[in-house]
This record gives C-alpha cells, sequence and structure tokens, in this order.
C-alpha cells in the first residue's frame, strides 16, 4: 500500500480536557488535548470519520427484518431464495440498489471477530462459526415455512395474530425474524465492535501504531489505518443517525432511571479513544476499550431480562403470540451474550456452552414455548442468572419501558 504524511489538524469544539505526561517514547506520550461534544475529527478541514460499511449492513439487516414483516402482513410467502441473497448480498435482493453494489455483506462478517473467530480466543473455532452462519440461514428458511399459510399452534409453523398484527412463528413458538434480528446484533455486530474492530490485535496490527503515531495515511484516503478502524467500532453502533439496533436500545435501557447513564458512557468512550489515537495516547484509548466493553454487554443483558420478564407476564393474559414475541426477542438477545468480551479477560460474560444452555432451557419442552405451564421457573431463573453475573437484580431491569 503506497503510503503518505499529512499534517494533523486541530479537533472540533471541546468541552473536557486531559492531563498530561512527558515521555521519550513518542508511541505511549500522554500529551494534553481535549475531546470533541461530538464525534466530529476532522484534518485539513476535512472530515476523517468514515464508517459506510457499518451503516451499509446496519440497513441491510433493517431490510431483511422489514421483508419478513411484510410478508406476514400481507400474507405473502417470505421467498427464501431473496432472503439468502440478501444475507450474502448477491443477485441484486436488495430494494435498496446502494446495497446491492457496496460490496458489504452480513454473512462474511457473522462471527468473524479476529479475537474469536481468528484467534480463536474466547473459546471461538472455525467450526462454530460455519455453525452460527448456518444457524441464522435457518431463521430465514423457518420464516419461510412460517409463511406459507398455515396457523401457529403447538408443533406448526405458520401465522399468529398479535392483536391487529401477523406474526411469523416456528413450530416451537419462537419468531425467526426476532431470533434472527437480535442474534446478529451480537453474532455480527457485537462481535465486529468489542472482538474485532477494539481488539489491540486489530488496532495495533502490522504498523498501524507506527503510522498512527506518524499521521501516515491510508492510500487515496484522510484518516490513518488506527483511526478508521475505531470509527468502524462506532459505526456498528451509531451508523444509521443513531437511531438503529445498539443504538436503539441503548436509549432503552439509558431510560431507566437505574441505568440513566449508560448512553453517556459509551458515547464519551467512544469521542475519547478517537481523540486518544488522533493525539497517539494509546493508554487513554485502550481504557476507553474497556469501558466500551462493559457498557455495551450490560446493554443486551437488561434487555433479555427485560424480554424474559415481559413474556413470562404476558404467558398468563396472552398466551400467545405476543408472549411468543417477547420471548423471543430475549432468545436473540442472550445470543448476543456470547459475543460480548469482559475486560481484561478477552473472553465473554458468558460462555458459549452457558448460552446454548441457558437457551435450550427456553425450549426444551416438547413444544418449546408452547407449554407454557412449564415455562415461568425457567424465565424466573434465567432472569436471575443474567442480572447476577451483571450486578443488577431483576427488578430493576422489568422496569425499563
Amino acid at each position: 500500500m503506497i503510503l503518505k504524511k499529512v499534517l494533523l489538524s486541530t479537533l472540533a469544539i471541546t468541552t473536557l480536557t486531559l492531563g498530561s505526561c512527558s515521555n521519550d517514547d513518542a508511541l505511549t506520550q500522554n500529551p494534553t488535548y481535549t475531546i470533541p461534544t461530538s464525534y466530529t475529527f476532522e484534518r485539513n478541514s476535512k472530515t476523517t470519520v468514515d464508517f459506510s460499511g457499518q451503516t451499509s449492513r446496519l440497513l441491510m439487516l433493517e431490510e431483511m427484518g422489514n421483508y419478513i414483516k411484510t410478508a406476514a402482513t400481507n400474507g405473502t410467502a417470505a421467498n427464501l431464495t431473496v432472503l439468502t441473497n440478501m444475507y450474502s448480498n448477491t443477485n441484486n435482493a436488495f430494494a435498496d440498489a446502494t446495497l446491492n453494489t457496496s460490496g458489504k455483506q452480513l454473512k462474511d462478517k457473522t462471527a468473524a471477530s479476529k479475537d474469536y473467530f481468528q484467534l480463536f480466543l474466547g473459546g471461538g473455532t472455525t467450526t462454530e462459526k460455519v455453525a452460527v452462519q448456518a444457524f441464522f440461514e435457518s431463521q430465514l428458511t423457518a420464516s419461510n415455512s412460517a409463511s406459507l399459510g398455515a396457523t401457529a399452534s403447538a408443533g406448526v409453523a405458520g401465522v399468529y395474530l398479535d392483536g391487529t398484527s401477523k406474526r411469523l412463528f416456528s413450530s416451537n413458538g419462537l419468531e425467526p425474524q426476532q431470533v434472527l434480528l437480535k442474534g446478529m446484533m451480537g453474532a455480527c455486530f457485537m462481535d465486529q465492535i468489542v472482538n474485532n474492530y477494539l481488539s489491540k490485535n486489530k488496532l495495533d496490527e502490522g504498523t498501524s501504531k507506527i503510522n498512527n503515531s506518524n499521521k501516515i495515511v491510508e492510500e487515496s484516503k484522510i484518516y490513518t489505518t488506527m483511526e478508521h478502524t475505531w470509527d468502524e467500532a462506532y459505526g456498528y453502533v451509531y451508523g444509521v443517525d443513531g437511531t438503529k439496533f445498539w443504538s436503539s436500545y441503548i436509549d432503552q435501557v439509558n431510560a431507566d432511571v437505574d441505568f440513566n447513564t449508560v448512553k453517556a458512557d459509551i458515547n464519551l468512550a467512544f469521542r475519547t479513544g478517537r481523540a486518544a489515537i488522533v493525539n497517539n495516547d494509546y493508554d487513554k484509548r485502550d481504557a476507553q476499550i474497556d469501558i466500551i466493553k462493559a457498557k455495551l454487554a450490560f446493554v443486551p443483558a437488561v434487555r433479555a431480562v427485560y424480554y424474559l420478564q415481559e413474556g413470562k407476564g404476558k404467558l398468563t393474559t396472552d398466551k400467545g403470540a405476543k408472549a411468543f414475541h417477547a420471548l423471543s426477542e430475549a432468545y436473540g438477545f442472550i445470543m448476543t451474550l456470547r459475543y460480548t468480551n469482559k475486560p481484561g479477560t478477552n473472553s465473554p460474560y458468558f460462555t458459549k456452552a452457558e448460552v446454548d444452555t441457558m437457551l435450550a432451557s427456553m425450549t426444551s419442552g416438547t413444544n418449546g414455548l408452547w407449554d407454557i405451564d412449564t415455562l415461568g421457573a425457567k424465565l424466573d431463573s434465567l432472569s436471575l442468572q443474567i442480572a447476577t453475573k451483571f450486578g443488577f437484580t431483576v427488578a430493576q431491569a422489568a422496569t425499563v419501558n
């Protein structure tokens, strides 16, 4: 790759000044600098922030979810070929033509992080990667099967009326659309954020640190490799106007008084880490990585417990679509816990085996969620297990809107 040197410009308007100290090593010096009030970073009066690939993948998953939802609403088949092509971004399957030509896809980023599935930290393996991708393809098949006209019932995949809305359910009562959406937030987005782009193995690989310290930018670009790597992690949270997937659920958790600093904490850590990279302050950068890993993992933990308890409550009043919808969201968020990364461990808060056991517990009856008389105790046990691990109470999580 041809590289060139550029001059470092000043940061955007700032609110926080960091302390300074001297060090003979240019790679570890800790200069005085400020943190921008928004995620705005420039060089030569041009933005250095680029996470277009992450934006594309967020929009791809959104369109896949909407395609399944529309099929349920209209009573039409969720075409399996179309869904499979969307997952791998082949054959111009997206209605948004810019996604078809983006050169990006969801499948190759599913269970594909550097730490967990390339270096095999966190218990990951190539076999697991293949199995995870196949699992999500099975949810596309399940959506197709459920859309073929049957009415959902115990052991039968089909359409189930949720108030005035129609939803598609598998024979075990899980809603494949919700398992796909929440599960991919973990296996793709979470995994890429905390186990790939915020991995020091990725940020510092090759000449990345030397080039960043000397402000050598990528060919035909205005950013350094390390700056761009950090931005890609940011993009998986805030890549669509800060309104989709993780950003949305951060807001929902933050709306509860018990957890009302999580949004500010994550946002500040991203801004501080990016500013630290610009100023070659790698100790400060690494501290922000730990904050983001811990705070972001907290979000699916809280939402999993919330939906477990919401589903349990609706079993007594609805005994059907509304309860199964909530429990399917819980199922997907529990899946996500396998892709978290506990600071200082390079391992998830819950191992793959632990997550698999929790998921199996939810659907362990003959007819899965349809065996509602046996579900309550399981849901309480899972809620307590997750809440205890993350240091909050079930009652606190259950009050989140």
